[in-house]
């Protein structure tokens, strides 16, 4: 696994490697002892552009360091030349880095361009609506931001805290709204998930507070 890796980190430079070699055997010894170096290197050409270092991405996003995510993102030059699936990731995952800075603009932006392209799984597609609508709260436009979440939840979420949390954003719209009876259901759809991240745990506490005081 890890010199695959190293194949994908490497890919480019290899591929000029074996290209040269090609070119050298070519030219020295004919064209069909070069045919095997040439076609390495466009195999490998080809999945530099095609596949990206998509893989190199997830591992970092997998272990939290999203500064080596970004750094290897921001070495794909030419996105639209991605096969259509990864550059719809590519553009989501640019839009969470985006969002993580608080460039919510710019977070829009990459994460609709990723959804304009369409998700490659239901529930993948889920999570990016989860969070323009999360993206839409942070700026204050709940119309928008209601939205987006209640498409999220038709789609699918790929898990009980994701759902948890959309839930709790739609329960906080409808205390805003004063639609306190749906804010009540909303918020027993949350808390019977039962949810186990902090955050979300926290909410459900904060809110249990006061909404047994709440008419509907």
């Amino acid at each position: 696994m890890k010199f695959y890796s190293l194949l994908i980190k490497y890919r480019l430079p290899i591929a000029i490697t074996f290209l040269v070699i090609a070119i050298a055997t070519n030219i020295y010894s004919g064209f069909w002892p070069a045919f095997l170096p040439y076609l390495v290197a466009a195999v490998l050409i080809f999945g530099y552009f095609f596949f990206g270092p998509l893989r190199l991405i997830q591992e970092y996003m997998e272990n939290g360091d999203t500064e080596g995510a970004e750094k290897v993102l921001n070495t794909i030059k030419f996105p639209n030349l991605l096969y259509k699936p990864i550059r719809s990731v590519y553009f989501t995952l640019k839009g969470n880095l985006a969002m993580m800075k608080q460039d919510f603009d710019g977070a829009e932006k990459n994460m609709k361009k990723g959804l304009d392209l369409g998700m490659p799984m239901k529930e993948a597609e889920g999570a990016s609506l989860l969070q323009m609508g999360l993206l839409h709260m942070q700026k204050n436009d709940l119309k928008q931001g209601e939205s987006y979440i209640r498409q999220a939840l038709r789609k699918g979420l790929p898990d009980k805290e994701n759902q948890a949390a959309a839930y709790l954003q739609l329960c906080s719209i409808m205390m805003t709204k004063r639609e306190f009876r749906a804010s009540k259901d909303f918020f027993r759809k949350a808390k019977a998930l039962k949810p186990t991240t902090p955050q979300i745990v926290d909410q459900i506490k904060q809110i249990e507070k006061y909404i047994s005081r709440m008419p509907g």
